[in-house]
C-alpha cells in the first residue's frame, strides 16, 4: 500500500468514489469502473 499526500482535499462526490473503490481494491476487486465528469463544479 502507498499514501498520497497533497494540499487538496475530496470535495462533492469524490470522498464516496474514493471510498467505494478503496473498499473494491481491499476486496479483491479485478476491476472496476468510475462514472464521472471531469472538470466540474
Amino acid at each position: 500500500m502507498f499514501k498520497l499526500h497533497s494540499e487538496y482535499k475530496p470535495t462533492g462526490d469524490q470522498p464516496n468514489a474514493i471510498e467505494y473503490l478503496s473498499k473494491g481494491v481491499l476486496d479483491g476487486k479485478k476491476y472496476q469502473t468510475l462514472l464521472g465528469v471531469t472538470g466540474s463544479r
